[in-house]
């Protein structure tokens, strides 16, 4: 099982580093590929979405992380 959470540990922390860094300011990132993440009032849908995708890999990732301590201990 040890291996099996390590080659996903791999995977959550290459998914988790693409996704920081597509948040970016302004004018780099998805703003600076012609996407503008701010709409009328507030944060454009796309955004959130990536906000919430990135929350629930780095859940994952901290969840995976105390799994596979809990393996090597």
């Amino acid at each position: 099982m040890t291996p099996a959470l390590a080659v996903i540990q791999v995977l959550l922390s290459f998914a988790l580093m693409g996704l920081i860094l597509m948040h970016s300011g302004r004018e780099a990132g998805l703003g600076g590929m012609g996407f503008s993440p701010m709409s009328h009032g507030g944060t454009h849908i796309v955004e959130r979405n990536l906000t919430r995708l990135t929350v629930l890999v780095a859940l994952l990732f901290g969840v995976n992380t105390i799994l596979l301590y809990h393996q090597l201990a």
